[in-house]
């Protein structure tokens, strides 16, 4: 496949989710963390536009000179920009504008791409079509969680119901100690975060190859959990109460029968369906209650080949931190990944909502330990 094409390809693709969207849907930001559909389609073209085109691409001339202050995520090297919690008070530039934008941007990096063979400049297109395609996936997860807390719940497409996965399988996996060899060692894509190949020392576990269900998961409500503060990390504890929290994020208790929203509509659990929609605290509350633990992400890696994963982002005992030997990259582009390594937790695999292509057992997501609209699971290790 060739550059343009390639490009081509992952820029349609965020398009093709929006076609269920209405015009109302594109602007709403229903929570600080979520941004709306509108914000999405803009920044990932002010990514190539910013990175690239104004770089690379002799007299461009911007689209908008306002656009650089209205869709920079957090690049500080790039100049200033909205807060994040405002990105739903834009109702101008209007979709229809954005769109212009994208068309703008993608013929002029059509353009580019044909005769481009500079292979810094590619392995920069590369990190933004990743970049892209983890915006698809959080623009997947953003619209759920507005119509998830729409009054009506409304379905975004009655085919698109993406939680309704079952484990292939219910048996473990035994891993001898030892050390083993830890970070991405191969030359495709890899985000920074993976790089600094270096060894671990573990211990004999036992890790299962299947994930919690939302049947298991049930059964740890019933037994009162949620009121049980010897199960729940302190801050955890302090998360539970202050928000009322009883169960999973989107689910509800209507004629004593548990309902989730999904994109397809408000449905019954099923329970034998993997569970989604938690956070860390949850997590952690969970394998406390089982007896077990969440595995650390080395031990998951190390793991990964044999393991069934890639259909829920699964929660680790690892804090976020750097690879012996993480080295920023110079400018705006070292601001991707490095400077969030503090206050975060570790997730491992994929989920359902995850760009295809866009996987791999060295993967390092993260998020703060109370968030829970992503689609994240359970894993659970002896």
């Amino acid at each position: 496949m060739s550059s343009v094409e390639y490009f081509t390809k992952v820029r349609e693709q965020t398009i093709s989710f929006c076609k269920h969207l209405s015009i109302e849907d594109y602007s709403i930001q229903v929570a600080t963390f979520a941004s709306p559909a509108k914000w999405h389609l803009a920044h990932t073209t002010w990514f190539f536009e910013t990175f690239i085109l104004k770089n690379y691409v002799q007299d461009y001339v911007e689209f908008d000179a306002n656009f650089n202050f209205l869709f920079n995520s957090y690049y500080n090297n790039v100049g200033s920009r909205i807060l994040q919690a405002n990105r739903g008070n834009m109702s101008r530039p209007s979709i229809d504008e954005v769109y212009k934008y994208r068309a703008h941007v993608d013929a002029k990096m059509q353009d580019f791409l044909i005769n481009l063979n500079d292979e810094k400049i590619l392995d920069l297109v590369t990190l933004g079509l990743n970049h892209e395609q983890q915006h698809q996936e959080l623009l997947i997860t953003d619209v759920k969680y507005m119509f998830g807390h729409n009054p009506i719940f409304p379905v975004y497409n009655k085919d698109y119901n993406l939680i309704k996965d079952v484990n292939l399988n219910k048996n473990s996996i035994k891993i001898n100690s030892g050390l083993y060899k830890i970070g991405y060692q191969g030359n495709d894509f890899c985000y920074d975060n993976e790089l600094g190949v270096h060894q671990v020392f573990v211990d004999d576990f036992e890790i299962n190859n299947y994930l919690v269900t939302n049947g298991d998961y049930i059964e740890f409500i019933e037994s009162g959990a949620y009121s049980d503060f010897n199960l729940w990390l302190d801050d955890g504890w302090s998360w539970v109460n202050k928000n009322k929290i009883n169960a999973p994020m989107y689910w509800h208790k209507i004629d004593n029968e548990w309902h989730n929203y999904t994109l397809a509509g408000l449905q019954k659990v099923d329970k034998k369906a993997i569970l989604c929609h938690i956070n860390y605290y949850e997590a952690h509350a969970f394998a406390e209650w089982k007896g077990m633990r969440l595995p650390t992400e080395f031990e998951w890696e190390i793991a990964a080949q044999q393991l069934n994963w890639g259909k829920r982002w699964e929660w680790t005992n690892s804090a976020y931190l750097a690879y012996p030997n993480f080295k920023k990259e110079n400018g705006a582009v070292g601001e991707y990944n490095g400077k969030f390594m503090s206050n975060r937790m570790v997730l491992r695999g994929a989920s359902v909502a995850t760009s295809k292509n866009h996987s791999r057992y060295t993967y390092r997501n993260f998020f703060n330990p109370t968030e829970r609209w992503q689609f994240t699971g359970i894993r659970l290790v002896k």
